[in-house]
């Protein structure tokens, strides 16, 4: 929770406009937008700028969240190295149906691995914008969140000696064990959460895609998913059990799996590598509400988690940080609050859009292997409007693609 502030004996404590808690996506977002509007703000991040820029994270962005990006400036290596996805296959009963989502609406994917993307915000924001963010830094405390004066405190890993930062506004983007979500008021905040029961083995291999799209395998022995991560690794995905222990998946079942699930008629071989991650997902959600607490705004992973079955994640995490980016630009430097108190009610929105849709595709691929004959009929029915449907194709695709409203 929070606290008051602590009186350090030195150094004397800093003032700065904003602090930001967590160097992932979000929270750099924020600080470059801030740096370009030469608003003053301080990141703070617990791990080293080594380890975020290699940390294993999503890699699937939406068209519209990397045209903002653009927009920003801080698009250019993406731009140049991602790949462009305007496609799906659906792999069920044997059959292969693929979804051509670019010919249907003219958009597409991107696929460019998160940790590049923060690669490439810490440099803009630390080596060309000049931003001060402090790495490995250690018992990370926020304080006074409620009054007009809030702060953050933080031993330094150079001396040891705690900290002390003044600030107008806190933005916490440390994810779901970060201090920011501990420093919520029970009474004041609403955590929704839903489970939904099974699990993901996540997999990279040392592999080249088998597949010039996204695979989504239905089976009755459970989900299996294929997502290119680069020319040389592969993302896959095998349902199972929740709790499951990675270590009861061999390479040989690994890959003896993917090849039933993902299987069909005229589908090349699966290209086998060496599996050089190994780690089950228990799939769940959960939205806080509100997303503003006093002077705390929470972005991303802090707020809301959506389960990778619809790769939203890092797209929801950048929409965060685009509103509230632009939001403190506007209070901080032209007194005009109106966006900070509207900030929380904008994302809620598209965060349950997110969430339903999570919810109705999970539907889809778990259904086949409950072992209950009724939601696996649904599942065929769903696939089989999607497939026919003009219609339902066209709202899938928009809600795969992302809500078709400008940021």
């Amino acid at each position: 929770m929070t606290t008051a502030s602590p009186r350090p004996d030195s150094p004397a404590p800093e003032r700065t406009p904003v602090v930001v808690v967590g160097a992932g996506p979000a929270g750099l977002t924020v600080g470059n937008i801030l740096r370009a509007a030469r608003v003053d703000c301080v990141v703070l991040e617990t791990e080293t700028r080594a380890f975020i820029e290699r940390r294993p994270r999503a890699g699937v962005l939406e068209e519209r969240a990397v045209r903002e990006l653009q927009r920003r400036g801080l698009a250019a290596d993406l731009l140049e190295r991602a790949q462009r996805h305007t496609a799906c296959e659906f792999r069920c009963g044997g059959e292969r149906y693929r979804f051509s989502y670019g010919e249907l609406t003219g958009r597409h994917h991107f696929v460019y691995p998160q940790p590049l993307l923060v690669t490439d915000l810490v440099r803009e924001y630390v080596d060309v914008r000049g931003g001060d963010a402090r790495f490995s830094v250690r018992e990370v405390a926020l304080h006074d969140l409620d009054t007009d004066a809030p702060s953050v405190s933080y031993l330094c890993p150079e001396t040891g000696e705690r900290r002390l930062l003044r600030c107008d506004v806190v933005v916490g983007a440390d994810g779901a064990r970060g201090v920011s979500r501990a420093a919520l008021v029970p009474e004041r905040a609403r955590i929704a959460r839903h489970d939904y029961g099974t699990g993901w083995l996540a997999l990279l291999a040392e592999a080249p895609p088998s597949s010039d799209c996204v695979l989504f395998g239905i089976h009755p022995r459970g989900f299996a998913g294929h997502m290119t991560r680069s020319p040389e690794v592969t993302r896959y995905y095998l349902q199972c059990p929740p709790g499951d222990d990675p270590a009861n998946w061999s390479h040989e079942r690994v890959w003896a799996e993917l090849r039933e699930r993902l299987g069909a008629a005229g589908a090349p071989e699966l290209t086998e590598g060496r599996l050089i991650e190994r780690r089950v997902l228990d799939l769940h959600d959960y939205v806080v509400e509100p997303m503003a607490h006093g002077r705390l705004f929470l972005a991303g992973d802090a707020a809301h988690l959506v389960a990778p079955i619809a790769a939203k994640g890092m797209n929801l995490a950048l929409h965060d940080a685009f509103l509230l980016g632009d939001a403190l630009v506007a209070a901080v430097r032209d007194g005009d609050a109106s966006g900070l108190e509207g900030y929380s009610e904008a994302c809620l929105r598209r965060v349950w859009d997110y969430q339903e849709f999570s919810q109705w595709l999970s539907e889809v691929y778990h259904g086949s292997a409950t072992g209950d004959p009724f939601r696996a009929g649904t599942t065929r029915a769903r696939l089989r409007r999607l497939f026919t449907s003009p219609t339902a194709a066209a709202a899938f695709a928009e809600q795969y693609l992302g809500a078709a409203e400008r940021y």
